[in-house]
């Protein structure tokens, strides 16, 4: 009986074990944050529509969301896109005005065709058409690839038993200039954060004053991938707009109480001549 059991277990097991060996080392599969790194922006790859561009060449001083997928993947890839797409939808910032969106594919057999293609999947979903043409689908190389994937502490693994890639979840902010500046996770991206994070990454070039003033209030978490409010400094801000609020009060009353003293004054002294003494009664007759 205890042999039996022994063997069922075994066969059980066998299946899952299997799936165990064919996946790839759990190292080799992942995000390292490398924030402030810089990425090569001299790094070549395709475009779209098959000419070879610089990422220099597509920032044009903006910063850059960045997404590291490629265009045939089953599931993964085109959830993280449309969370993008969703983002930028929601954002009051628009695409080629405040921010560029780069997505480079990892499989370095796609083409150029694949890429249009998926692209013109997502062109008719965004609230400005015209200014979709700034979010650039790349392919390229295996070498800048890696460099790439490299510099923004991107892992995957091809698997050759399934011919996919096992990657992570996540897209990167860059500043102008190429330096990793935030990361955000999962397949869903907060309109709050990412807009955040590119006013940030371009130094609070853009976004309102009324942004800027929301952002004094939050900070961000590189463990969470998220912007998280400052409760000490945002009651210290509170405060101060409260004890602003106060002072503004009681100067005007103060103006107003001087105001209404003077209009009195004004109408009591109408009646008094010059120097303000009451005239003697004259002589009767």
């Amino acid at each position: 009986m205890r042999f039996a059991f022994v063997g069922i277990a075994s066969l059980l097991t066998l299946p899952a074990y299997a799936q165990i060996m064919d996946a790839p080392d759990p190292p080799a599969v992942g995000i390292d944050q490398k924030l402030g790194s810089q990425v090569p922006m001299d790094l070549t790859f395709r475009d779209e529509s098959g000419e070879t561009v610089t990422l220099a060449e597509l920032v044009e001083d903006r910063p850059v969301v960045l997404s590291l997928v490629y265009y045939e993947c089953p599931m993964l890839c085109n959830e993280i896109m449309r969370g993008e797409l969703n983002c930028f939808n929601d954002m009051k910032f628009t695409l080629g005005d405040e921010f560029t969106a780069i997505s480079v594919s990892i499989d370095p057999d796609e083409t150029a065709f694949v890429a249009s293609a998926k692209k013109k999947t997502y062109s008719g979903s965004y609230k400005d058409p015209e200014a979709f043409k700034d979010w650039r689908f790349l392919t390229g190389d295996q070498e800048n690839i890696q460099i790439l994937a490299d510099a923004v502490g991107y892992r995957y693994s091809y698997m050759p038993s399934a011919d996919e890639f096992a990657h992570g979840s996540a897209i990167m902010v860059l500043t102008p200039e190429g330096k990793v500046a935030r990361y955000f996770y999962g397949i869903s991206y907060p309109e709050r954060d990412v807009r955040f994070g590119l006013m940030e990454a371009a130094e609070e070039r853009i976004g309102s004053l009324a942004d800027e003033m929301i952002l004094l209030c939050y900070r961000y978490d590189p463990l969470t991938g998220t912007y998280g409010s400052i409760i000490f400094k945002t009651l210290r801000i509170a405060g101060a707009v409260t004890v602003l609020a106060i002072i503004g009060m009681v100067a005007m009353l103060l103006r107003y109480e001087r105001a209404k003293a003077r209009a009195i004054a004004d109408k009591t002294g109408s009646s008094k001549p010059p120097g303000g003494r009451t005239p003697l009664p004259g002589p009767t007759t």
